[in-house]
């Protein structure tokens, strides 16, 4: 008796590729450990969502929306609705104190809205690292049985063009706009010998924005615990980082390298920071942008 029999499966569309065509702009799209650094341009978008949608992934994206930082979540939420991971499952996590404050935000079919109630904090420095605690909890006993990947972003951004799986890797974090180009020595990293986040004067591969970064929530569960840990060790001293938990963001990802890189685009900010020289390509996209409160009283958007 023939007991074998045929097995089907899936197809991945096959695309050309031309290795003899270089990237046509003159900037660094690979880091020197050999992972990409990715623009508009050095991808092919739909192959990418070929392989994201056999693997049928859920993406998570979190979000802390307290005090006077609530009146930015339903212009935050307008615009990842409309740019973010368009076409896949995904959760919005959004952290708060004042729940019955979150707006009500028509989604779209396979996406969710979960309300995390957690306790404000009067200090920012509290703030940061009690963020850092909840992502890292929360990946922990909740997070990691619900989305594959998991995306933290401040909510004072929005979303201007479309923003997909390109970004998601095991680590990715995002290159602050305001160090393209700058010596490492001029970095704000932490330069106290005495904190956590120290990083010394003749270390560093990239500046990395707190504002921005995820990866698998294995990954994420790590970072931010880290953070979380090292600024506890910092508070009981009353060490206090220059820049909160982008300085300790900054220390992890130097020990412990992304697997995936942005490029400024994802975090652009054109009322503060002019458009460098090699930026400025046929393509470029302002991808998220900081705003500020006023830009909001001003309906600059």
């Amino acid at each position: 008796m023939n007991h074998m029999q045929v097995v089907t499966v899936s197809r991945i569309v096959n695309y050309e590729l031309n290795m003899l065509t270089p990237f046509k702009y003159d900037i660094l799209v690979e880091t020197p450990w050999m992972v990409p650094i990715v623009w508009e341009g050095t991808f092919n978008s739909e192959l990418l969502h070929e392989h994201f949608q056999l693997q049928n992934v859920t993406i998570g994206l979190a979000v802390f929306a307290i005090k006077e930082l609530l009146i930015f979540l339903k212009l935050f939420l307008e615009t990842a609705e409309e740019y973010f991971m368009e076409g896949y499952r995904m959760k919005y996590y959004i952290f708060t104190d004042k729940p019955e404050s979150v707006p009500l935000i028509q989604l779209k079919r396979g996406r969710q809205m979960v309300i995390l109630e957690i306790q404000s904090h009067a200090h920012w420095q509290n703030l940061s690292m009690y963020r850092m605690e909840r992502i890292s909890t929360f990946s922990r006993l909740r997070f990691i049985r619900e989305v594959d990947y998991l995306v933290c972003a401040d909510v004072d951004i929005k979303f201007w063009n479309h923003v997909s799986v390109e970004i998601l890797s095991s680590l990715f974090g995002t290159l602050h706009p305001g160090f393209i180009g700058r010596r490492r020595d001029s970095y704000d990293y932490e330069r106290l010998p005495q904190s956590q986040a120290h990083i010394p004067v003749n270390e560093g591969d990239f500046y990395y924005t707190g504002a921005f970064f995820g990866g698998s929530v294995l990954e994420v569960y790590k970072l931010t615990k880290f953070c979380h840990q090292a600024m506890m060790v910092d508070q009981a001293h009353n060490i206090k980082s220059m820049w909160h938990d982008e300085s300790y963001l900054n220390k992890y990802l130097l020990y412990h390298k992304p697997t995936k890189v942005l490029s400024p685009e994802y975090m652009w900010d054109k009322n503060l920071l002019k458009l460098p020289v090699f930026a400025k390509m046929d393509a470029r996209r302002e991808l998220v942008q900081k705003i500020t409160k006023q830009s909001l009283k001003d309906k600059d958007f």
